[in-house]
């Protein structure tokens, strides 16, 4: 019997593929910079940041030195508040929510994540949520999905997890955990109701 259901962050519970598209995005958008001048600033620090070895605010006067332009780290909080959720997805977790344990797994910075608990509501529905930047591991690991499954005090054989990357999945499934792949390019929110029902018989065929 499933118990419990882990969703990926970006990707699948929002429309972005990652956080990094949103936030370059944003801050291309209202400084003006080149997208891909913006992605040469961000790229030697991202590991970093997705392992908890550093934070944005560390990192920010080298973003601005490369880019040779002072930027607001304000503008950073608004970034992560552009980020695209997917509602449909957010409806599915909560009808979820009455029968199983709901929580996210993701790789991901901890100040945004930090944001989006308080702005984006994520606290209220989703417990536990497990960031690589906070255990130091990532999902191509067993350590964060240990943790995870710890925190619910359940077996891998009773949770699901869900990532728009065939990669993503790889480590969960060898600790014995049910694996879905949701393609973000289609969206198909329908489509996973009615996989988790008819394969493993979570939820009803339509999304409540």
């Amino acid at each position: 019997m499933i118990r419990a259901i882990f969703f990926d962050f970006d990707g699948v519970l929002t429309t972005d593929k990652t956080g990094s598209v949103t936030t370059i995005r944003y801050l291309s958008e209202k400084t003006g910079i080149d997208q891909n001048a913006m992605w040469e600033a961000f790229a030697p620090f991202n590991d970093d940041l997705l392992y908890g070895r550093t934070s944005h605010s560390e990192i920010w006067p080298a973003i601005c030195r490369h880019l040779g332009k002072e930027i607001d780290i304000g503008l950073l909080s608004c970034a992560f508040e552009s980020t695209p959720m997917n509602e449909d997805m957010l409806e599915l977790a909560k009808s979820l929510k009455r029968t199983c344990a709901i929580g996210i797994i993701t790789d991901n910075k901890k100040d945004r994540i930090d944001f989006l608990k308080l702005h984006a509501g994520l606290d209220a529905l989703f417990s536990p949520i497990v960031v690589s930047a906070e255990c130091g591991s990532g999902k191509d690991g067993p350590d964060i999905f240990l943790r995870a499954l710890e925190y619910v005090d359940m077996a891998p054989h009773e949770a699901i997890f869900i990532d728009n990357s065939k990669r993503n999945l790889l480590a969960a499934a060898a600790l014995g955990m049910q694996t879905i792949y949701f393609d973000d390019s289609r969206n198909d929110v329908q489509g996973l109701v009615a996989a988790l029902h008819s394969e493993h018989g979570v939820g009803s065929t339509r999304a409540a």
